[in-house]
């Protein structure tokens, strides 16, 4: 089973009034950059791929947090029996692949820290999970932007790791990897980019 896009906007709409803030925003901004390259690589769903952008943060509708908002938001599609939204609830905070490797507070049960390594060892990712995850990462509260201010935006809000680069450097390879399919590239595909260097 997988949401439509009313649907989408919907559980949005309410998260929103239950927690607001600039995420439900960014959210926004993220299924419209994740459908606008899914369509111009041609084999890829852009409804889908809106649906998948604009649910990814989804556990953040009960409050503020770090890894707890990917295990809610896992655990909160499960129940809808949305499967593929709760996959990237999970994997759009994890560039590489290792649960080790993520920037947030680890605000989640030793259980809950076992389930996710475990998870993320027995996946590859497909073309939705690499897109989600840069499409997070060229989109902001404000609309979109390039990688390299987001990646600043990130790292004054919670500091530098051993692993950030390669963070960086994974999410580099996700943008050749749809510039390839698509010719060109994806800064190419969004409006306004530009205005990010201002703001």
């Amino acid at each position: 089973m997988f949401p439509n896009k009313d649907t989408a906007r919907y559980e949005l709409e309410r998260a929103n009034t239950l927690n607001p803030g600039p995420w439900t925003a960014h959210s926004q901004n993220v299924a419209s950059a994740a459908k606008r390259i899914a369509q111009a690589c041609g084999t890829l769903d852009g409804d889908k791929a809106f649906v998948l952008g604009l649910l990814h943060d989804i556990g953040r509708r009960t409050g503020i947090a770090a890894a707890w908002h990917m295990i809610d938001g896992y655990d909160y599609a499960m129940s809808k029996g949305w499967d593929e939204v709760a996959r990237v609830c999970l994997t759009h905070s994890f560039p590489v692949k290792d649960i080790d490797a993520d920037i947030g507070k680890k605000d989640i049960t030793q259980a809950q820290y076992d389930f996710i390594r475990k998870y993320l060892s027995e996946i590859e990712y497909d073309d939705y999970d690499k897109l989600i995850i840069l499409c997070d990462a060229l989109a902001d509260a404000n609309g979109f932007c390039i990688l390299e201010k987001r990646f600043i935006d990130t790292t004054r809000r919670y500091g530098i790791y051993p692993f950030s680069v390669d963070r960086w450097n994974k999410t580099y390879e996700y943008k050749a990897y749809f510039e390839q399919r698509i010719g060109k590239s994806v800064y190419a595909l969004l409006p306004n980019i530009a205005e990010c260097i201002y703001r």
